[in-house]
């Protein structure tokens, strides 16, 4: 029976084609081999080339594998080794990472796999050979199939981590532009394949059971910011942040001390935010690793009204004042309190020459309304290019003014590719919109943290890497300050513990409260 190629390079049509369960991917040729003795046998056998059940039950064995491993430290041991070829020192790392025996004959036996893997053509006797090695190697003794299965899909892991990062590294080499933008423009995998299972529609086009649909991921990305590469919603890469650690380590790009803050696995980074050096500093006290400020306390403090420019003094002595100590500490800096890019890329640059090792900047405007998507890019290209090491925090207000929420995906992965560290969404607290941003973000999701919202341990599982705790502490002050004044002179009790006036005092001395801590911005 003659089944009709349908090929698909629009952004719309290959994120529906990729989104519908009726198109699942295609098994290459040469299906079948003896179990644990050939390439064929491990294209059948592994996540990738699975669905339904099987691919589920796939997919579970490589999240286990790669929730055994942190990124960060995979980018430390990639950074820290020697040079050669690139495939050799992926699979390597990843397979001394994940404990295996004999890495270095289990990184040859990947390498001569990969071809034939991908290729979809018989494979060559010693092929076959390779991958028997790899089984005994992992599977030593009698192995049942569900042993066998579970070998099948580490070795997948590895010979898929061959061939897509090493190309995203080879890429960058080459490049000196954000990860973001490189997996747009020049993706590691460029096309995939999908057959359908039963009939569907794609883009007003009807699709017979076992027709072939080719979705063209490098033309789609040419006409989307929100990337593609490493697998969309629902079928998203398990290995995406691995992937992305192992490139940045082998390009041997540092991360400072506050950037790796967002690459920790067991938790998120839970950033308190302080208006003044002693809430920063009595924060710090109590073991925070970072703090941010908050615009409305600092602009509130001073008389001024938070988001319409008017507190840029205020930020920047703020700023030099946290400098003089030792901590970590980012700036809310509002939309850079200017839409002349130049001027805030120098606004910028005083931060971190006072000491700030993170800048947020928003683009939310006074007026409920949001600045061009491509104007808040241009102020966080001009940042970037101004100061490298300062962390920039893009932050979109699609969901905290309640305007454009459909454009969220879209601003986020633009300020992405335009050098964002980092991205914030205030105002979201949809599990699933959560997660379905995770899944396509390069980088780390910030969250505002609500208290009727998500739990931080629910933030964390959905994949989200700081929570913010914004103007929250700032006014939980004022809050206490008005209920003491109050309750003192209407003859209630005062419940709140206030710290002492000599504690408070300690808390003006630079380095008062934190000796010990390491010089901020250290770069790894």
């Amino acid at each position: 029976m003659t089944h009709t190629m349908h090929e698909f390079d629009r952004y719309a049509d290959v994120r529906a084609a990729l989104a519908d369960p009726a198109l699942v991917p295609e098994l290459p040729a040469a299906d079948g081999g003896p179990a644990g003795a050939s390439v064929a046998w491990l294209r059948a056998t592994v996540a990738r080339f699975s669905s339904g059940e099987a691919h589920r039950r796939r997919r579970a064995l490589v999240e286990a594998e790669l929730a055994r491993l942190e990124p960060v430290s995979l980018r430390q041991v990639a950074a820290a080794g020697s040079g050669g070829d690139v495939r050799a020192r992926v699979v390597r790392t990843l397979a001394e990472a994940l404990g295996m025996p004999e890495p270095g004959e289990v990184t040859a036996a990947v390498i001569a796999v990969a071809g034939a893997y991908f290729g979809g053509a018989d494979a060559a006797a010693e092929e076959d050979e390779a991958v028997a090695r790899l089984v005994a190697l992992l599977v030593p003794g009698a192995a049942d199939e569900a042993r066998l299965e579970a070998a099948a899909n580490r070795i997948g892991l590895l010979v898929q981590a061959c061939e897509a990062t090493a190309a995203l590294v080879e890429a960058a080499a080459v490049r000196d532009e954000p990860p973001a933008r490189l997996l747009r423009e020049d993706p590691p995998v460029r096309t995939m394949r999908r057959v359908a299972v039963r009939a569907t529609r794609i883009a007003g086009r009807e699709i017979a059971e076992g027709d072939v649909v080719l979705l063209d991921l490098a033309a789609a990305h040419r006409t989307h910011p929100v990337p593609l590469a490493f697998g969309a919603p629902p079928r998203v890469c398990p290995g995406r942040a691995h992937a992305l650690a192992l490139a940045d380590g082998l390009l041997q790009r540092p991360l400072t001390d506050f950037a790796r803050l967002h690459h920790q696995a067991a938790a998120p980074l839970l950033l308190p935010n302080a208006w003044d050096h002693a809430s920063a500093a009595a924060l710090v006290a109590q073991g925070f690793a970072a703090v941010g400020t908050t615009s409305l306390g600092v602009a509130a403090a001073v008389g001024l009204p938070d988001g319409a420019a008017a507190a840029v003094d205020a930020t920047l002595a703020l700023a030099r004042r946290l400098g003089q100590d030792s901590f970590l500490f980012t700036v809310d800096a509002e939309g850079g309190f200017s839409d002349d890019v130049a001027e805030v890329a120098d606004l910028a640059r005083k931060l971190y020459d006072a000491g700030a090792a993170g800048i947020n900047l928003e683009d939310g405007r006074p007026d409920g309304t949001l600045a061009p998507v491509e104007l808040h890019a241009a102020k966080v290209a001009a940042v970037k290019a101004a100061v490298p090491a300062l962390f920039v925090n893009a932050r979109t207000d699609t969901h905290w003014s309640g305007h454009q929420e459909e454009e969220t995906a879209t601003r986020l992965a633009t300020y992405e590719q335009a050098g964002a560290d980092g991205v914030f969404v205030p105002g979201l607290s949809d599990p699933d919109l959560i997660a379905e941003l995770t899944a396509t973000l390069v980088g780390p999701l910030n969250i505002l943290y609500a208290p009727t919202g998500p739990t931080l341990a629910e933030l964390a599982a959905l994949g989200v890497r700081r929570v913010s705790l914004g103007s929250l502490l700032y006014r939980t002050a004022l809050a206490a300050a008005v209920d003491t004044a109050t309750a003192v002179r209407d003859g209630r009790p005062t419940d709140l513990r206030a710290p002492f006036y000599a504690e408070v005092q300690q808390l003006a001395v630079p380095g008062g409260t934190t000796s010990g801590r390491s010089a901020p911005r250290k770069a790894m």
